[in-house]
């Protein structure tokens, strides 16, 4: 427990005092691993960080700090603090003997430290070695294994008590093949929620996705430009979703009237061929929460059914100014954030197509085998995302890979021309970043097939 319960008490009912209608204290602890293959050499990187945030809310404005000291008389001087501008109330606020409700209270074992350090290292070069043998054009390596185990306290003066453990493991490779003077990359990642390490066969065969990836780049030729039907592939594909949708059905924005679902709750915002969730109950997965950082019981929330919109990602702040129920969506990177509204397992439910089908429907077109980075606009939902590894479509079947690409669209215009879901659903994790900070979130989907989106290229 970082803050006892009667300090949690004290400062609790020093924000109810200095006239808060709401007042929460968010303490955390977190220890961060990280170890990194480069250029054949391994590092290895850790560091702790434990602070507090104190919210206090008055109708729908809300008060933020936070401060690196844990102590009952350093807690309320930050409470002080921070309602100076505020009118004090004089009568002092007494919640009453105990008045928390049963603590929530999760644990893992060994959560605060990594084990087989050596053997991981030893690991990691075997990898490296192997993949480089496969090809002599793979000039470099690097791999990169990271662990954060980070427990958060929540108190509010509604009797909320959280204890929450998180441990999260990520493992990325990047390969860089080089010929001729040319070089390419690919990049793939996992990751999980819990305290299991990956196994020596998924380091392995992420290590050689990356590379081939970078291999397959370095024999494309350049993609032409045009409007063409696209087949988007499962997996990290449904980042297109998460940025130009997603984030527009965090009532973050749609509070303030400044995404494009605002105001669509109930109406048509898809083709019907399209169900999408945000998931916060999918154990193990990247972006699976038990309490959300406000100590919400987290849930599915369905987004959209058959092409109509249900439900938007609501928080507290997000509720009292909308008026929709909380769904246990609001998170923050760490204490220095007040919490938002935001995305946890996001995906496009499975459909009743294969890919095989989608491929044989395209005369031509592209294939989006892997998504890069990208741009989004949030009231807009405009989006520019780099085509990491694509193939063309040609009469039915695929074709020569290409690069170069980028898909060019808007959320709502690629949703209404989304023709076809398949089978196939996969998820893959990643980091979001909004006005909370960076959380570690999944985004995923089948393969779909969307009928037309501009795609940048070379102009032919």
């Amino acid at each position: 427990m970082l803050i006892p319960k009667s300090v949690a008490q004290n400062v609790i009912e020093a924000g109810l005092s200095a006239g808060a209608d709401f007042c929460e204290i968010y303490a955390e602890e977190s220890l961060a691993y990280k170890m990194l293959l480069q250029s054949s050499q391994v590092e290895y990187i850790c560091g702790k960080d434990t602070g507090v945030g104190i919210r206090l809310i008055y109708g729908q404005d809300e008060l933020n700090t936070y401060t690196n000291q844990l102590n009952e008389k350093h807690l309320i001087s930050a409470i002080q603090n921070l309602t100076v501008t505020k009118r004090p109330i004089n009568k002092k606020i007494n919640l009453g003997e105990d008045p928390f409700q049963t603590p929530f209270i999760t644990a893992f074992p060994h959560i605060h430290r990594d084990s087989n350090l050596e053997q991981k290292k030893i690991i990691l070069q075997k990898i490296n070695k192997e993949l480089k043998s496969t090809s002599a054009y793979i000039s470099q390596c690097i791999l990169s294994e990271s662990s954060v185990f980070k427990t958060v306290q929540i108190v509010n003066s509604e009797g909320v008590f959280v204890i929450d453990m998180r441990p999260r493991r990520s493992f990325v490779a990047q390969s860089i093949v080089e010929h001729q003077g040319q070089k390419e990359a690919g990049y793939q990642r996992i990751g999980l929620t819990g305290v299991s390490d990956f196994s020596e066969e998924e380091l392995r065969q992420t290590t050689r996705d990356s590379g081939q990836m970078a291999l397959n780049n370095l024999n494309a030729e350049s993609m032409p430009a045009g409007v063409f039907p696209v087949i988007i592939h499962n997996g990290f594909g449904g980042v297109i979703f998460h940025e130009a949708c997603g984030h527009g059905m965090e009532t973050t924005a749609v509070a303030e009237k400044l995404s494009v679902f605002s105001d669509k709750l109930g109406k048509k915002v898809a083709n019907p061929c399209v169900t999408a969730y945000d998931d916060g109950t999918l154990k193990d997965k990247y972006g699976f929460i038990q309490r959300d950082d406000e100590g919400t019981i987290t849930q599915k929330t369905t987004l959209i059914e058959k092409g109509i919109l249900k439900n938007y990602m609501t928080d507290k702040i997000g509720s009292k100014k909308t008026g929709y129920a909380i769904t246990g969506s609001a998170r923050r990177e760490n204490y220095k954030y007040p919490p938002t509204s935001r995305m946890r397992n996001t995906f496009i439910a499975p459909g009743n197509c294969s890919l095989e089908e989608m491929i044989k429907d395209v005369d031509y077109g592209l294939f989006a085998e892997n998504l890069g980075g990208g741009s989004v606009t949030p009231g807009t939902g405009a989006y520019n995302f780099t085509v990491g590894s694509g193939r063309l479509i040609k009469k039915g079947k695929l074709d020569k890979y290409v690069k170069g690409a980028s898909l060019i669209g808007n959320g709502l215009d690629t949703l209404s021309k989304i023709i076809k879901v398949g089978t196939d659903l996969k998820l893959a994790p990643g980091h979001c970043g909004s006005i909370s900070g960076w959380v570690p979130v999944t985004v995923g989907q089948p393969p779909i097939l969307v009928s037309a989106i501009t795609v940048g290229g070379t102009k032919t």
